[in-house]
């Protein structure tokens, strides 16, 4: 093998998995603002985990879309029902995330709320409506979508890297995980052009990004959750796309939520600039 180290290989206290493995660590949730949605079961999942939590939520995005708003502070509630390491907390804040001053602001409040110090960033948010097929997209429902679902992510991750950097080099290990929508398989997204594009510049930005963060000791990584139930579709279109799955029932929140809360955790430090599916089979 030449002179290249080599690790030991781990004892047995070392391959005994801690039950609180992000206790101590901080993170912020972006699009944590219902109870049916991912955000919130990424949120309980870290909380779960040992970590403490800020939650992000953008009250008029939901007000204007046919599932409607849910209250912050419930959304809150749920996560703090689930705390699981003594002093951990769960705090929220809002944020409209189309301002490009938005996300370094964001994530500027998460860390005071969370005592100074973030180690877990999962950028959740996304912005619904506001697009259509090739034939019925114009400039502003391209535009609208770029500065929500993508642009607030890059400058989310930006502020994030400084915020690394300054800490210095005893912080624990960085994650940043991002989402996208499957956007790369099958058939695409031909009726919604506009949000697929900006999913699918996230995912070719991974690997990049990844490289990036790397000195700060950050891994970042990108999950597909496939179609998750989170309250937007019924009747039989619901049941056509449940039977597409091998198990015959939707994705839901918590799926995707185990493997992004496991992706913060130090058992996933050996993985980064990935994107992941986690979709249980689906079949397009």
């Amino acid at each position: 093998m030449g002179d290249m180290p080599q690790l030991p290989a781990p004892t047995a206290a070392g391959l005994a998995r801690d039950p609180l493995p992000l206790r101590g660590r901080t993170a912020l949730v972006t699009g944590a603002s219902r109870r049916d949605g991912i955000g919130h079961a990424v949120a309980r999942r870290l909380a779960a985990y040992g970590a403490s939590v800020h939650l992000h939520h953008h009250v008029p995005h939901d007000a204007a879309q046919p599932w409607g708003a849910d209250d912050p502070e419930r959304v809150a509630d749920s996560v703090r029902e689930v705390l699981a390491a003594p002093g951990a907390l769960v705090t929220h804040g809002s944020a409209d995330l189309a301002d490009p001053d938005a996300p370094a602001g964001l994530l500027a409040d998460a860390v005071a709320a969370l005592g100074g110090r973030l180690d877990i960033l999962v950028a959740n948010h996304a912005r619904s409506g506001d697009d259509g097929p090739l034939e019925a997209i114009d400039a502003r429902a391209l535009d609208v979508h770029w500065a929500v679902d993508t642009r607030s992510v890059i400058l989310l991750v930006q502020a994030y890297a400084r915020h690394r950097a300054a800490l210095g080099d005893d912080a624990p290990p960085g994650r940043v995980l991002m989402m996208t929508s499957g956007q790369d398989h099958g058939g695409g997204m031909p009726d919604e052009i506009a949000y697929s594009l900006q999913k699918g510049a996230l995912a070719s930005a991974t690997r990049s990004l990844a490289t990036a963060l790397a000195p700060l000791g950050a891994t970042v990584n990108t999950v597909n959750p496939g179609p998750v139930d989170t309250g937007y579709l019924t009747g039989s279109a619901y049941d056509h796309i449940a039977g597409l799955f091998p198990a015959g029932r939707w994705g839901m929140p918590d799926d995707p939520a185990r493997l992004l809360s496991w992706l913060a955790t130090d058992e996933a430090g050996w993985i980064t600039g990935q994107v992941i599916d986690s979709e249980g089979g689906f079949r397009r």
